[in-house]
């Protein structure tokens, strides 16, 4: 395989595309990053970059056809997903496929495929479009309940709603937090599950391979912490990873799939399923012989997989920082690192107006309960500039 005769181009170019844009440039891959706002984090390490409206179909078209990538790789939700579809039966190669880029985007096509095709395990659900059918949902569902936007992104929207009086309050925010031209909710079962977790798939030439779990916790729908392994019982490891296989074959295509489960005892609940990296899943650069996105990258290209194996406890943390300014200036990086065995990641990300994700830190530990303290220690000494 002549890998310089590869072009990748990364649609949605955050964190996640930053790490994947590196992993890429080490096997000497040509790299186009694409964003809708300039400077994102896996432009500043790309061969090139395009500055687009990915909503557009036209204007999304016309990069594609004129640039002529051998790999089509989407990275964020926000995406005219019609366009990929149209140009993957042209010859185009959308990574994992089409299809599943198109079903994975807003959570009522993939919630359908795995209550309704696949008949696995989920929180009762019900989706609307208005108001009126919000309420209604809402009734039928009951206190306690998740309301998300049906196309969001890192948690965004997204509420766990316990009493009457904030009812009204989360269909305002999910409304507004939606993304794209979709504007449904989904109105879910609040589940008391013991831990969730992220199961990442990886599907490849060879066969299906699982990671070992991530549990995390999140707060405002996005990931704050998480880590690797989560201890399981067998049979919910076992369940885990029927489900995963179930719901990655249905979609289809190569490349790792981010699976998220709630586990309830022994019993598992499927919840959503990202096909690319997810971002629970960090913690892979630090706990994994090969990580997420070089995974990703081998099952794409059809390059070799061999075990994957978990090389220590580990945690990650997100640096969520909180700030108004175009040119943030992020300090304690040095005493973090002074910490043994921590990493720091910081993104680049040259605007933060609100809170907003600014890096992660990472950790290795005897244990996972090591390996978060100390990322929480490291964490601690992490700031923002004025702030």
């Amino acid at each position: 395989m002549n890998l310089s005769q590869i072009k990748i181009m990364l649609l949605g170019s955050g964190e996640l595309g930053k790490e994947f844009v590196i992993a890429a440039q080490r096997l000497g891959i040509h790299t186009i990053a694409v964003d809708r706002y300039e400077n994102a984090p896996a432009m500043q390490v790309a061969h090139q970059n395009f500055t687009i409206d990915m909503q557009d179909a036209t204007e999304l078209e016309k990069l594609i056809v004129q640039h002529a990538p051998t790999h089509i790789v989407p990275e964020i939700e926000a995406i005219n997903t019609g366009v990929l579809v149209k140009l993957e039966k042209q010859g185009f190669n959308v990574i994992p496929c089409a299809m599943a880029t198109k079903l994975t985007m807003d959570r009522q096509g993939i919630r359908q495929l795995a209550a309704e095709e696949l008949g696995l395990a989920t929180s009762k659900f019900r989706f609307a479009a208005t108001k009126e059918e919000y309420l209604s949902a809402v009734k039928e569902v009951g206190l306690p309940f998740v309301i998300k936007p049906v196309m969001s992104s890192s948690g965004k929207g997204q509420s766990v709603v316990k009493v009457d009086n904030d009812i009204i309050k989360a269909w305002e925010y999910a409304h507004s937090a939606s993304r794209g031209n979709i504007k449904s909710v989904i109105v879910e079962q609040f589940i008391d599950f013991d831990y969730e977790i992220t199961l990442l798939t990886v599907r490849h030439k060879a066969g299906t391979s699982f990671c070992e779990p991530i549990g995390h916790i999140q707060e405002d729908g996005d990931y704050r912490i998480s880590w690797q392994p989560q201890a399981m019982s067998k049979s919910a490891h076992a369940k885990a990873q029927d489900i995963a296989a179930k719901v990655t074959n249905a979609l289809g295509g190569y490349g790792v799939f981010g699976v998220e489960l709630f586990i309830k005892g022994d019993n598992v609940f499927f919840n959503e399923v990202s096909p690319r990296p997810h971002d629970t899943g960090m913690v892979t650069l630090i706990s994994q012989n090969i990580n997420e996105f070089e995974l990703h990258l081998r099952a794409i290209l059809g390059l070799p997989i061999p075990q994957i194996e978990l090389l220590t406890p580990s945690a990650s943390a997100a640096i969520l920082l909180e700030g108004d300014t175009s040119n943030p200036q992020i300090l304690g990086v040095d005493k973090a690192l002074a910490i043994k065995d921590t990493e720091v990641r910081i993104f680049g990300k040259r605007q933060i107006h609100g809170k907003r994700r600014m890096g992660v830190v990472l950790a290795k530990g005897g244990s996972v309960e090591d390996a978060n303290q100390k990322a929480q220690q490291a964490l601690e000494f992490i700031s923002l500039l004025g702030v």
